[in-house]
């Protein structure tokens, strides 16, 4: 009975890791283009995931990686990436991440008396109420930036300036870095597998 619920209870997790190496990880290491590339589309994906556009956030990076397309081709990303790493926030992350872009702003505009003014159950209860706003969909997604402004004001978009910065360059960074030492260790594979092969063609001992 304590191994079936021990079982049960790492069900989620497992699922959740899965799921966060197949939308996440996996595109990095089947993209085929330069590191910097795809790496840029990791930026551009997490900058985009930290700002509080729920529902225009895959908009915003297809706007953007047309713009990069059209007038700043030495900017251009990985779009695929990018789209990816968007899911970043989603709804298991949305209520504590723009908690935190509420809490940074009220911290940046010098506003310490409103600070934690909003508990986090009612902040999550009102964002709910916002994301499932009954309209269509267009409707939905212009609504739902604007009642994020309404609700919340200044403070929730000036407090996830400095995340959305900050996750892009360490995203950035981090996934080039990891790109790399993929590829390269791809490469050392496939070598001693060549070498294998040479060797027991010519009837050699294995290496």
């Amino acid at each position: 009975m304590d191994t079936d619920r021990g079982r049960d209870a790492r069900g989620p997790m497992t699922n959740l890791g899965r799921l966060t190496r197949y939308r996440l990880i996996i595109p990095l290491k089947r993209g085929q283009m330069p590191p910097e590339h795809v790496a840029r589309g990791v930026a551009v994906g997490l900058a985009v995931a930290f700002t509080p556009t729920v529902g225009i956030q895959l908009i915003a990076v297809f706007g953007i990686w047309a713009l990069a397309r059209a007038i700043a081709t030495r900017f251009q990303f990985h779009l695929v990436a990018a789209l990816a790493w968007v899911w970043v926030t989603n709804i298991f992350t949305i209520g504590p991440i723009y908690y935190t872009f509420l809490l940074t702003g009220q911290l940046m505009l010098g506003r310490f008396d409103e600070l934690g003014s909003i508990g986090f159950g009612t902040f999550t209860a009102q964002l709910t109420d916002v994301v499932n706003a009954d309209s269509s969909f267009l409707e939905g997604l212009w609504i739902g930036t604007l009642t994020l402004f309404k609700v919340w004001g200044l403070p929730l978009f000036i407090g996830s300036i400095p995340w959305a910065v900050g996750t892009a360059w360490i995203g950035y960074v981090w996934s080039r870095r990891f790109i790399i030492r993929f590829r390269e260790a791809r490469q050392k594979r496939w070598a001693r597998k060549l070498q294998r092969r040479d060797q027991h063609d010519a009837g050699g001992p294995p290496a």
